[in-house]
């Protein structure tokens, strides 16, 4: 089911989940708010909101979907809260569901021989444009050279491969975002390169745009020749994708009957393999009548570039179609009563500037309001009739999606959100006005920049329209509205740009600079710009490039004082995010190295280590073998539990594994090797956990015999061993 389509939605993304969902994430539903410090709580629970949560012990079931450079979804500008599409690795470890998903319903372009054997010289420079499947083909290409390793890491653009060195030994492929313009590359590091991706069994591909001097200049000094990738044809990828998507071949071939009459023109020869993909996955999801032809070339996105300025010079008089024309590019999939509030706010921003005819006197009741002789009538803005919302709607092209049900911890919701008809058409429309509109974009911004702070769901679409709009403005002041936001006091605005940030970095030009500010504001900035610093590393940014961005949020951390909560708190959050996004040991062995060093890198270490106990699933897999984790992490917690401040956390979290392991047997495996490993050197803070959980009204909670044992040893007078606990910056 498209996720657009399902029946309730798990949660508005940045907002808490629901009562009961909490609780299966190792939430306490009755736990006091004041101990959890309030709105962080919230910005964390945000983690899982837009992921289904399913109980099978022992199962091994996939929630993701599947994405990659063949398939697209309705994104638009403002996708709808936790919708969002899998943000792809730029720096740092590919996630084995995206190489996984990249091979899924893959088409081999014409290319893809070539670009194997040149790739068996372990370098492989693939020129293409972004958008055409390249980053699929080139994750196809790594996967077959390495013998199906799914061991791959990412490097962005910004990389100097003169000096590179590999330094994770399981990798067994490297994909580069391009090259630094900065970097001088010759055939001499060409060669080293070669050799050190030999040394370790590696192979590296580099995308490069399709550029033809660039790509002459490159054969040139690098004294070898670029792959030129064209993407397969329309129809291959159309076949490959529908048996991926429809593996039952009944189902498939009543589908191509019902179109093949008009298949010929669906598939065009200029659609790229995202497009096609489009068309797929719009026919898989037909019912049993299959789709209607009419209905596809409706939705296919890539007619709206064609469109656009047809449907702007039909509404360019209307300036309510206009405002809610620029609305819903930036909030498509968001309820209709946003949409419609939005879009009144810009219209009285806007002051007439959204008219197409000047306006001469007052506006309101009476003989001043009317034009004068000789002037065409004009519309009164303050008729609060001017058009209903299902005309507007027509004349812009959108409608009503499939209503649905957003819960926050309190309470539910409906929704019923507006889309356009046409896939991908808010983008295009914003990157039109934006450049061939200048007063259009100073609007726009003026309007992103005010919006108030309770509107916490407008954050992720208008950042998204930030982020796009620097890649739309470009120069060396392509990040200067970013930056503006950054510098807000206002956490909504600083939401708003860590958002941008993300989006920005994709850009291969871009990153460069993205990373540099943050750099620059982590180590020097004031409290504002360290703290949209430490957002954009919990956002796309981060988990683009995790190690990256876990470096950042070090420098961004001066401790948990009134000044720097908003700091301190999204630092936490982050690392949080980063965790919870598959990057468990990189995150813990960063808090490990931590609580060696200085105070305030402790406290970080083991504030954050008690959010992380939160969702006990890495751990219950890391305590009851004997392995790099299981002896930091028994040490992490007795370090809790004898800190007075922290006691109260670590009690509630494990007191809440406790009760969770009743029903969930590998839980129940950890909590019991956590508790055994406590028991044998119980100091005050083990020996109160111990009176906790014996004392417990609960029958059935595990590790209530290992309590009671423990406390009887003690009240016997049995000796307690003590050891100090491991350096965790040192060998262990």
């Amino acid at each position: 089911m498209n996720p657009d389509e399902r029946p309730a939605i798990e949660g508005p993304s940045g907002a808490p989940g629901d009562r009961d969902r909490d609780y299966d994430r190792g939430l306490d539903p009755d736990l006091d708010p004041d101990d959890l410090e309030g709105d962080f709580t919230d910005r964390f629970a945000a983690w899982g909101s837009d992921r289904p949560f399913i109980y099978a012990p022992g199962g091994n079931i996939n929630t993701g979907s599947v994405h990659g450079d063949q398939r697209v979804e309705n994104g638009a500008a403002g996708a709808a809260p936790g919708g969002g599409e899998r943000v792809e690795a730029q720096d740092g470890p590919i996630s084995g569901m995206e190489v996984l998903a990249a091979r899924t319903g893959f088409a081999r372009p014409d290319c893809f021989p070539e670009a194997l054997r040149t790739l068996g010289t372990r370098l492989l420079f693939l020129a293409g444009e972004p958008g055409t499947g390249r980053r699929t083909t080139a994750l196809n290409l790594l996967v077959e050279s390495s013998g199906n390793s799914l061991a791959l890491r990412a490097l962005d653009s910004d990389s100097d491969l003169s000096s590179w060195r590999p330094t994770h030994a399981e990798a067994r492929g490297y994909l580069v975002h391009g090259l630094s313009p900065t970097v001088r590359l010759g055939p001499a590091s060409i060669a080293k390169l070669r050799q050190r991706l030999e040394d370790t069994k590696a192979f590296m591909v580099v995308m490069l745009p399709d550029d033809a001097d660039r790509l002459r200049g490159v054969a040139r000094d690098l004294d070898l020749s670029p792959v030129r990738y064209r993407p397969p044809s329309p129809r291959a990828v159309f076949d490959a994708r529908l048996e991926a998507v429809v593996p039952h071949e009944g189902r498939r071939r009543a589908l191509l009957q019902r179109l093949e009459a008009d298949l010929d023109e669906l598939l065009a020869p200029e659609l790229m393999p995202a497009q096609v993909a489009e068309l797929v996955d719009e026919v898989s999801r037909s019912g049993d009548d299959g789709p209607d032809p009419a209905d596809l070339g409706q939705r296919l996105s890539f007619l709206a570039e064609t469109e656009v300025p047809d449907l702007l010079k039909e509404i360019r008089e209307d300036p309510d179609a206009l405002a809610l024309l620029l609305v819903t590019s930036v909030l498509e999939g968001l309820d209709h009563r946003i949409v419609r509030n939005e879009t009144d706010r810009l219209l009285k921003l806007a002051d007439g500037r959204l008219d197409a005819v000047l306006r001469s006197g007052a506006e309101g009741e009476g003989e001043q309001s009317r034009p004068t002789r000789g002037e065409p009538p004009r519309p009164n803005p303050r008729f609060v009739f001017r058009r209903s919302l299902d005309e507007l709607l027509a004349i812009i092209r959108a409608e009503y999606a499939p209503g649905g049900t957003w819960r926050t911890s309190s309470y539910s919701y409906t929704v019923e959100p507006i889309r356009f008809k046409r896939h991908r058409q808010a983008e295009t429309v914003l990157r039109h006005v934006w450049r061939q509109y200048g007063e259009v974009s100073g609007l726009l911004t003026e309007w992103i920049n005010t919006v108030p702070g309770t509107e916490s769901d407008l954050a992720e679409p208008m950042g998204r329209v930030v982020g796009l709009a620097t890649g739309w403005s470009g120069g060396r002041q392509a990040l200067l509205h970013i930056r503006r936001l950054a510098r807000s006091e206002h956490t909504q605005s600083q939401s708003i740009a860590a958002y941008a940030l993300g989006i920005a970095a994709q850009d291969p030009i871009l990153v460069s600079e993205v990373k540099h500010r943050l750099d620059r504001w982590s180590f020097n900035g004031g409290w504002q710009l360290r703290s949209t610093t430490a957002a954009a590393c919990g956002g796309d940014f981060g988990a683009a490039r995790p190690e990256f961005a876990l470096s950042l949020l070090r420098r961004c951390y001066r401790g948990e004082e009134e000044a720097e909560r908003t700091v301190a708190v999204n630092v936490r959050w982050a690392l949080g995010s980063l965790f919870a996004g598959g990057n468990q040991a990189a995150v813990f062995r960063k808090l490990m190295e931590w609580a060696d060093q200085s105070k305030n890198d402790a406290a970080l270490a083991y504030t954050a280590f008690l959010d992380l106990l939160r969702d006990p699933s890495w751990f219950h897999q890391q305590l009851p073998v004997q392995g790099e984790f299981s002896e930091p992490v028994i040490a992490f917690v007795r370090h809790c539990l004898n800190d007075e401040a922290l006691f109260q956390r670590s009690c509630t979290w494990l007191l809440a594994w406790c009760r969770r392991a009743v029903w969930d047997e590998p839980l129940r495996t950890g909590v019991e090797t956590l508790l055994a490993a406590l028991a044998r050197e119980m100091r005050p803070g083990e020996l109160r956990l111990m009176v906790e959980i014996d004392s417990s009204d609960n029958p059935d909670l595990v590790g209530r015999d290992i309590a009671h044992r423990a406390l009887e040893a003690w009240r016997r007078g049995e000796p307690q061993p003590f050891r100090s606990a491991p350096a965790f910056g040192g060998p262990r």
